[in-house]
């Protein structure tokens, strides 16, 4: 063996038990009780969980605005790991007039040799045609099984209309792949910008949560899913934010569509009151966060299995790239940084203070995402064969969350001050030690491009 860890609680979705884990070659070889050490390297984790490597099935890295980069791969790869994250799923989104394969290349190219985890892509389409259907089935055969789709953003050129939708649905019937959606109602949306932004100056960050109300998005989410019942196809609503839409998405899945739901941290933690506050512009997300009615509905619907999956939607800005609104609600970067806190922030808000099953949480955010987006049991389990991506987690560990002190380059976080019960002590990716103690001590670029497969469900 290479590395064996001794003591293990380890917590997979269906059980709790107590055994050593021996890994060699990046596998996890053998668990058993009393492995014997030979020249392998011991990590006790005695009074520790052992929990597979979280995965973050929804970021966006790399994007260029304002003349930087708000979030690298490095950087934010490594913030990542040392929050026990070993795998992020990224995009790659087709330029308008160009194809798909354009976008994945550039992506990969950009991710090589930077990103410190294990990463893959989600396709995105905004421009259907011949080659586009082509491209789809092609990508779902070769390691992209999963395709995002914009109901919104109609004047940037990303938006899909019904008809465009209804296509790419027909394709996941046959091929087993999967349209992800960010689903919002462009053109009632649109209209609402454009009454609330004559009072800019007077609404301030308010704006932004005046002119999105919570229409916006179930309307969208129930169009989605009537073209989904329609066609046999597959779908997954992204960052969910309603408690409404969490309704439609319930009685859906009760009527055998085939459509699974995430939702994240700020949706389950934040409310719309964050607007109001000096520095309210920071929090501005699309969708945005939403009132305590939704985030109510929401805890149930993560409670009572509508949502399968955990996701940051991490997008980082720093407050200077942020502060460019200059008091213009229209014109405030979307995105949080969250992939570094998804894990330890969670099992306290998740399992500490809602009291959800250590197995869920384990479901939540790394087992499901695993198995919906084609990387289990790769990724996603701790068993015998599969990655050796783990990481030992101290449940007595007492944080309080201060951007200064975390990975990320971020210099803010939407939850600081929170205080934690339980952090993230080792982060190992395929038998590599990556992270301790919130540091990352692994190589730079080591992180490998994950081919998915076909068909996965939860």
């Amino acid at each position: 063996m290479d590395l064996i860890i001794k003591n293990a609680k380890i917590i997979n979705t269906d059980k709790t038990y107590t055994a050593d884990i021996g890994i060699q070659n990046e596998k996890i070889k053998r668990i058993q009780k009393n492995l014997k050490p030979d020249t392998a390297e011991i990590i006790d984790a005695k009074g520790k969980y052992v929990f597979p490597g979280g995965i973050d099935a929804h970021v966006h890295l790399n994007l260029f605005f304002c003349d930087t980069y708000s979030e690298n791969w490095d950087t934010g790869t490594q913030a990542a790991a040392c929050g026990g994250l070993t795998t992020i799923i990224d995009f790659a989104i087709q330029t308008k007039g160009k194809t798909i394969k354009e976008a994945v290349e550039e992506r990969k190219k950009d991710a090589e040799q930077k990103a410190c985890v294990d990463y893959s892509l989600h396709g995105g389409i905004t421009d259907w045609n011949e080659t586009t259907r082509k491209e789809l089935n092609y990508y779902v055969s070769n390691g992209i099984p999963s395709f995002k789709m914009f109901m919104i953003y109609r004047k940037r050129g990303f938006m899909s209309d019904d008809g465009m939708l209804f296509q790419a649905l027909e394709e996941t019937k046959r091929n087993g792949g999967i349209i992800m959606v960010h689903a919002e109602s462009t053109f009632v949306l649109d209209m609402l910008i454009e009454r609330y932004h004559p009072q800019t100056k007077k609404l301030g960050a308010w704006g932004h949560a005046l002119s999105r109300p919570c229409f916006t998005e179930y309307e969208a989410i129930q169009r989605a899913i009537t073209w989904t019942e329609v066609t046999g196809g597959r779908l997954y609503i992204v960052h969910m934010s309603t408690g409404e839409g969490a309704d439609i998405v319930k009685a859906a899945q009760m009527r055998g569509v085939k459509v699974w739901a995430e939702t994240c941290p700020q949706y389950l933690l934040l409310t719309d009151t964050v607007f109001k506050k000096k520095d309210g512009h920071l929090y501005a997300t699309c969708p945005q966060i939403k009132k305590q009615h939704d985030q109510d509905r929401l805890w149930q619907s993560v409670i009572g299995g509508e949502v399968k999956i955990l996701a940051t939607d991490t997008c980082t800005f720093t407050k200077a790239q942020k502060d460019l609104w200059k008091g213009d609600f229209t014109k405030i970067p979307y995105g949080l940084p969250g992939m570094e806190t998804l894990v330890p922030v969670m099992h306290t808000a998740a399992v500490g203070q809602r009291k959800i099953s250590l197995n869920k949480f384990v479901a939540l955010t790394s087992t499901n995402p695993a198995k919906l987006f084609g990387l289990y049991p790769k990724k996603g389990t701790i068993a015998e064969g599969s990655d050796a991506d783990i990481v030992i987690f101290d449940p007595n560990k007492k944080i309080t969350i201060d951007h200064k002190k975390l990975a990320t380059n971020c210099d803010w976080s939407p939850y600081q001050g929170m205080k934690l019960l339980g952090y993230p002590e080792v982060t190992i990716s395929r038998g590599e030690i990556i992270a301790k103690d919130g540091k990352y001590v692994g190589k730079a670029g080591r992180g490998k491009f994950i081919p998915r497969k076909p068909g996965g469900t939860i």
